[in-house]
């Protein structure tokens, strides 16, 4: 089997999904051969292109050595033809249109001798460009089989290809790190987070607006810019917040998250839309209730009121609501002791079955099953 996506030493979590990806299959009796990106797109579309990481976030998989770079035609018809030689099955990982000539290339010539299955992370871009619907559709239709992650991509991709189109929960694929969650029964730290890139339909600017409503609580923004940070900047001095935000304009190391995670009481992500995330999987692994919008596959991993609250997106008046009722007294206690870790091995088992189905491949039956690149949840 060939596994095309980004990897070692590229960030973020994508290329986890990758290397847990390559893990899995591995361990369920398949021979990987792993080929991640030497160049994965422009940097001004791509920042993290420009900063590769130092030393893995997770189990490494080995990769394969040549170079496979977006823009150079040669890279993708050796990876296509030697796909086609080595592989019955090849999946490809499909997250941005600026690869999508790239893999509908190595589609092509690797589907003369093996399946071809596309994992579509992003169906339709949050932030559209001219061309991308074309371009999506021209690599769905060149596969054998379709994975997306919730139901709105499955419809997304209905009017982009034929082909079969199949739902898979997104499984948790998590860096390493130790597990540090708070103290059951503390009290309230009245601090918030907001984590990860920080994009214009993650609604960091509603969060804000939100938070100016909502006395005597503090937020952290931490993650990459991919809009302009002056405008968050400004909007933070406009609303009066600049006492009660902090921004950390970066990347975390994933060393560092455990301790952020324990400094606050909730992980918010206030999107205006989304596909699938695991933010909540990361959160819930550090004991940390979310506050979230009613888009992508969070519906599906918090429960309202149980270990999380839930809320309209793009509506500032109803994060607010939610903000304030989180701090009522005892809901948020409440909450934190119905967090729990997701179980990643029967989401990853249900993964395995969607794509073996999809390629036509019998389920194997792994002789060990290797450690994998986190600890195994418990109930703490």
């Amino acid at each position: 089997m060939t596994l095309i996506g980004p990897a070692f030493p590229w960030r973020g979590g994508i290329p986890l999904l990758t290397t847990d990806l390559a893990h899995r299959l591995t361990a369920a009796g398949h021979d990987v051969r792993l080929r991640t990106w030497s160049r994965q797109g422009p940097a001004r579309l791509l920042p993290a292109q420009r900063y590769p990481l130092a030393a893995p976030e997770s189990g490494i998989y080995p990769t394969e050595p040549e170079p496979l770079s977006w823009r150079n035609p040669l890279h993708w018809w050796r990876a296509g033809r030697r796909a086609a030689a080595e592989s019955e099955v090849v999946v490809l990982i499909f997250y941005t249109t600026v690869q999508a000539p790239a893999l509908w290339a190595i589609t092509r010539l690797a589907r003369r001798h093996a399946n071809v299955v596309v994992i579509c992370a992003n169906a339709v871009p949050h932030e559209s460009r001219p061309g991308d619907r074309p371009l999506a559709a021209l690599l769905m239709r060149a596969a054998d089989a379709v994975v997306v992650h919730t139901p709105a991509e499955r419809d997304a991709l209905a009017g982009l290809t034929d082909r079969p189109v199949a739902v898979a929960a997104l499984p948790p694929h998590l860096p390493n790190g130790t597990r540090q969650p708070g103290q059951l029964g503390s009290p309230p730290l009245r601090r918030l987070l907001f984590f990860g890139k920080v994009r214009h339909y993650k609604g960091v600017d509603i969060l804000l607006r939100a938070l100016a409503r909502v006395e005597d609580v503090h937020l952290a923004i931490v993650g990459e810019f991919y809009q302009n940070e002056s405008e968050v900047r400004a909007l933070i001095d406009r609303l009066g917040l600049a006492d009660r935000v902090q921004v950390h304009p970066r990347y975390l190391p994933a060393e560092r998250i455990p301790e952020l995670f324990a400094g606050a009481d909730a992980l918010v992500l206030p999107y205006r839309t989304a596909t699938a995330s695991q933010l909540v999987a990361l959160a819930h692994w550090h004991g940390l209730p979310t506050v979230v919008t009613r888009v992508g596959n969070f519906p599906d991993v918090v429960r309202d009121g149980v270990d999380g609250l839930v809320c309209t997106p793009g509506d500032v008046d109803d994060l607010v609501r939610a903000l304030r009722e989180l701090y009522e007294p005892g809901l948020l206690a409440s909450l934190r002791a119905a967090v729990r870790p997701t179980d990643s091995d029967s989401v990853w088992q249900a993964y395995l079955r969607t794509l073996h189905a999809l390629a036509g491949m019998p389920e194997q039956r792994p002789e060990s099953t290797p450690a994998l690149h986190w600890p195994a949840p418990s109930d703490q």
